[in-house]
């Protein structure tokens, strides 16, 4: 029995340590989100998040997962569309759309590490297949959700205040 932590939920799957995160996925938890494409982690329809980074979770064994943090693309929109999904409809790039789950958590995988990606830190970093070819609309709607990011109004800040915190009339709370 392993443990994985997706989306935030603890999970429980009797698998075997070799079985493929992407079949872990796909048939023990009903996440069919993430796409099977070649099998052999070339063409990233399979791409996941582990520990915040873009893995091809069709060569990525069980094991290997267990007890990291995984994100798949059923997480990305799940508060509402991201600036990402938003860009990518903005800037049409689905057509067939078999590769976009993949492609979308390798860009959003991008931009958490390079917030103001190059047009070479794409290049070197999107290097999943889009057998429509919708390159250039991709590289756009990278740059488009990373300037939305970068125009937003910071998240308020929150604080953890201990139950026994002073409080501004010098009583306990």
């Amino acid at each position: 029995m392993f443990k994985l932590n997706v989306n935030g939920a603890e999970r429980e799957v009797d698998a075997a340590a070799d079985t493929p995160l992407l079949w872990v996925l796909r048939d023990h938890l009903q996440m069919t989100g993430t796409k099977f494409g070649c099998g052999v982690a070339l063409c990233g329809a399979c791409t996941v998040h582990v520990d915040g980074a873009a893995m091809r979770s069709c060569s990525v064994p069980l094991s290997f997962a267990a007890g990291k943090q995984l994100r798949t693309i059923e997480d990305l929109g799940a508060k509402g569309l991201s600036a990402l999904q938003q860009a990518w409809i903005r800037h049409q790039v689905p057509q067939c759309g078999y590769c976009q789950s993949g492609m979308l958590m390798a860009a959003s995988a991008l931009l958490a590490a390079k917030p103001n990606p190059s047009d070479e830190d794409i290049d070197q970093g999107i290097t999943n297949i889009c057998r429509c070819g919708t390159y250039q609309r991709i590289r756009a709607a990278i740059k488009d959700a990373a300037k939305m990011v970068a125009a937003a109004p910071p998240a308020p800040a929150t604080a953890i205040v201990p139950a026994s915190a002073p409080v501004a009339d010098g009583s306990a709370k």
